[in-house]
C-alpha cells in the first residue's frame, strides 16, 4: 500500500509510533475538532467545542492504539477504533430529541460527532491526507449547502407548522380558512406538552394545492395565516 502523502512528505517519523507523531496527531485533531465544535456552538447546537474535542482525542488515541496492536502485538484487526465508533454511534443517538414543538433536533450534530470520530481515528492510524480531505468535505456539507437546503425546502409544496390557537373551539375555523387559502391538511396532531397552558397547540402538515399559492414562499403563507383571529402564534417547523 502506498504511504500517506502527507506522512511521506513529513518523513518516516510521522508514520511511526513516537512522541513527535503522537503530538502532531493530537494537535491536528484538536484543531479540526475546534473548527467543527465552534460551528456547532455558534449555532447553539448540542455537543459544542469541548465535547467535540474530547471525543476526537479519544478516537485518535484509539486509532493510535490499534496501530500499536497491529505492528507490535500482531493483532490483525482494528478492534479498538471499531468499538469506539460503534460506542459513539450509540451515545450520539441520545442527542436526537423531539422538541416541545414536535421538531426533531440534534440529527446533524449526532452525524457530525460520528463523522469526526471516524476522521480522528484515521489521523490516529496515520491517514492524514484522507482525514483532511474528509474534514474538508464535512465542512462543505455543513456550510456550503445550508443555503441550498433552505431554498429547496422553501420551494417544496409540503411544509409543517407549529400552531397555537386561542382555544380548541377555533380549530374548525382555522381548518376552513386554510382550505380557502389553497392548503390541504395532511396531518394534524394535538401537542400534549401544552395541555395546561390554556392554549390549543398543534403540529400541522400542509400540502400547497392552490396554483396561486404555489408561487408564494412558505413565510408569506404563514404570515397570511397568522392574522386570523383564532391564531395566537404560528411558525414553521424545520
Amino acid at each position: 500500500m502506498a504511504p500517506d502523502i502527507i506522512a511521506h512528505w513529513l518523513g518516516e517519523w510521522a508514520s511511526e509510533i513516537n512522541i513527535a507523531s503522537t503530538a502532531l496527531k493530537t494537535v491536528l485533531v484538536i484543531l479540526l475538532a475546534a473548527v467543527l465544535g465552534c460551528e456547532r456552538a455558534r449555532n447553539r447546537h448540542a455537543a459544542g467545542l469541548r465535547t467535540m474535542i474530547v471525543l476526537s482525542i479519544g478516537s485518535m488515541f484509539a486509532g493510535l492504539a490499534d496501530v500499536y496492536f497491529i505492528k507490535v502485538l500482531g493483532v490483525n484487526f482494528s478492534f479498538l477504533s471499531a468499538a469506539v465508533i460503534i460506542g459513539i454511534s450509540i451515545i450520539t443517538a441520545n442527542t436526537i430529541v423531539f422538541s416541545s414543538k414536535n421538531q426533531i433536533m440534534g440529527v446533524t450534530t449526532s452525524v457530525g460527532l460520528w463523522s469526526m470520530s471516524i476522521l480522528s481515528s484515521l489521523i490516529g492510524i496515520g491517514f492524514y491526507t484522507a482525514a483532511l480531505i474528509g474534514f474538508a468535505a464535512l465542512m462543505i456539507g455543513l456550510l456550503a449547502f445550508s443555503g441550498l437546503e433552505t431554498y429547496i425546502k422553501n420551494k417544496s409544496d409540503h411544509f409543517e407548522i407549529h400552531l397555537e390557537l386561542k382555544s380548541r373551539d377555533s380549530l374548525q375555523d382555522f381548518i376552513s380558512a386554510a382550505r380557502e387559502f389553497g392548503l390541504k391538511i395532511d396531518n394534524l396532531e394535538l401537542n400534549p406538552a401544552y395541555n395546561n397552558s390554556g392554549l390549543a397547540v398543534y403540529s400541522v402538515k400542509f400540502t400547497v394545492v392552490g396554483q396561486a399559492l404555489k408561487k408564494k414562499r412558505h413565510s408569506d403563507i404563514i404570515e397570511a395565516l397568522s392574522v386570523l383571529d383564532c391564531v395566537y402564534f404560528i411558525e414553521k417547523i424545520g
